[in-house]
């Protein structure tokens, strides 16, 4: 008979100080969607192991239907699923709840991506019915389990008020059991999951800042899963590491850097050509390493729908510092950049530093913690924002949320266009509202092509995931692809020390 495997903890190192928030409308940041993404579920998933959105599947909902014009989706959802803790069986109620949840823009990170949802109703415990006001691309996605598409207990929020995001209640195969301030944050197996019993016993998340520390724990058996470096020279040495696995997976975060058009001399197109034009991508892609930094051309990233790479800055120091000329700005000029300490970050900004340099223009760090430094990005304090993200792998995500000045800083709906571009908002509101998808796509490339030459950000490459994990530990799939940044821990993951 096959041995079957004892039930375990899972030990996790995360490369965070600590934790910003559970509550997944408002979770943004690495280490808090990793520990999100296994905590609850959408009304759809991504299959285990994939980011690819031809393979979403159902999740609380166990069917679906849509109108033939794109604009009406009804769910029917499962009668079996139960939320962590005594907070009952999930209705449609809470699934109307979490979704307009989502859509506001006072408690979620993520309400742009919902302003097409023009109504949400039960129409009866089971059933759920959203009508869209204009199609929306890659619709799925936003009801699946990522982002603002997890789904919450509207009874829990509303008793726990604002400690929901320490306690937060959800329907996946773990529930929170407890956190330790900057030390660890503690999940146990929920037995009434709805796809069963997960196999684990529960997942302890440690927060390890240190990529050393994070990996002198993993080699002395202290930790079974962890955070990787993302640079190539790292990844080739963990590869001989005894009992070790290197998974690299997709999505790539995609590392920009934004022209913060507010602050002059920025304001100024000859200025932001010549910046463009100091940047050797090639460079900064060799440094961080092939299998790791894909290299990117388009403000859309890389292998995204609607992705037109027809138009990229072209290396030229020599036209550089012409252009600079030309803007006034001959004896150089002095930039800022606020910057992160973390190692997928720094070391990127000092090479751009040197590359800079070379044409005349000086750019000051101004290295913070990591947490620091998304608060001070958020309110405009650097003129170069260098920023990574992944999204759901259509044009139109990237776009609306780094390109439409609906999402600039300071504006109430603001999300994460820190260059304050507006070069293409009449293009992204278009695309919309096209009527096929052939039309879409020439509308999206109208609009890259209008960010490109209002020089908002320079593509640099996606960043892929790395995480390592023991080759006592089994997934119960095949790793390619996790939205939410971490390998996704179910139901059927084992570990078999």
């Amino acid at each position: 008979m096959p041995q079957v495997a004892a039930a375990q903890t899972l030990k996790v190192g995360v490369a965070a100080a600590d934790i910003s928030t559970l509550d997944p409308m408002r979770a943004t940041q690495t280490q808090d969607t990793a520990i999100v993404s296994w905590m609850f579920s959408g009304l759809v998933r991504f299959a285990p192991g994939s980011a690819d959105p031809s393979k979403i599947e159902p999740d609380v909902a166990e069917r679906w239907t849509s109108s033939p014009d794109g604009l009406v989706w009804t769910f029917y959802l499962r009668k079996d699923v139960k939320f962590h803790g005594d907070y009952g069986l999930l209705t449609a109620e809470d699934v109307v709840f979490s979704l307009m949840r989502a859509k506001d823009a006072k408690v979620s990170s993520y309400s742009s991506d919902y302003a097409a949802f023009k109504t949400i109703e039960a129409v009866d415990p089971s059933t759920v019915k959203i009508t869209l006001s204009e199609p929306v691309p890659g619709f799925l996605g936003l009801v699946a389990n990522y982002h603002g598409g997890n789904i919450v207990s509207k009874k829990a929020v509303e008793k726990l008020g604002a400690d929901f995001k320490s306690n937060p209640i959800g329907t996946g195969p773990f529930s929170f059991e407890r956190s330790v301030t900057q030390q660890a944050v503690h999940l146990k197996a929920f037995p009434g999951y709805f796809r069963g019993a997960p196999k684990l016993d529960g997942i302890r998340i440690d927060l390890i800042p240190s990529d050393s520390s994070r990996d002198l724990a993993f080699r002395s058996g202290e930790l079974d899963l962890f955070y990787g470096k993302r640079e190539q020279r790292w990844v080739d040495q963990a590869k001989n590491w005894e009992n070790a696995v290197v998974d690299i997976f997709a999505p790539g975060e995609y590392r920009t850097v934004f022209l913060n058009l507010k602050h002059a001399p920025l304001d100024n197109l000859k200025v932001r050509q010549a910046i463009a034009h100091a940047v050797n991508v090639d460079q900064i892609v060799q440094f961080v390493g092939k299998s790791v930094g894909l290299k990117g051309c388009s403000v859309v990233p890389s292998g995204y729908l609607g992705e037109d790479c027809t138009w990229a800055y072209k290396y030229d120091p020599a036209l550089s510092k012409k252009l600079l000329q030309e803007a006034g700005q001959a004896k150089g000029l002095k930039l800022t950049a606020v910057t992160s300490s973390n190692s997928a970050q720094l070391p990127i900004m000092e090479v751009l530093q040197a590359q800079l340099g070379e044409v005349g223009v000086t750019l000051e760090l101004k290295v913070v913690d990591h947490p620091t430094y998304h608060e001070q990005i958020r309110k405009d304090a650097s003129d170069l924002i260098f920023y990574g993200a992944a999204r759901y792998p259509v044009a139109d995500s990237y776009l609306s949320q780094f390109y439409h000045s609906d999402a600039a800083m300071g504006k109430p709906t603001a999300v994460t266009n820190f260059a304050h571009c507006d070069a293409a908002d009449a293009e992204i509101s278009a695309a919309r509202l096209a009527a096929t998808d052939e039309e879409r796509l020439k509308i999206w490339a109208a609009a890259q092509k209008k960010i490109h030459e209002q020089v908002c950000g320079i593509p640099l490459f996606s960043l892929m995931q790395v995480w390592v994990h023991n080759k006592a530990l089994n997934y119960g799939y095949e790793m390619k692809g996790s939205l939410n940044l971490a390998p996704p821990i179910t139901e059927q993951t084992t570990l078999k020390r």
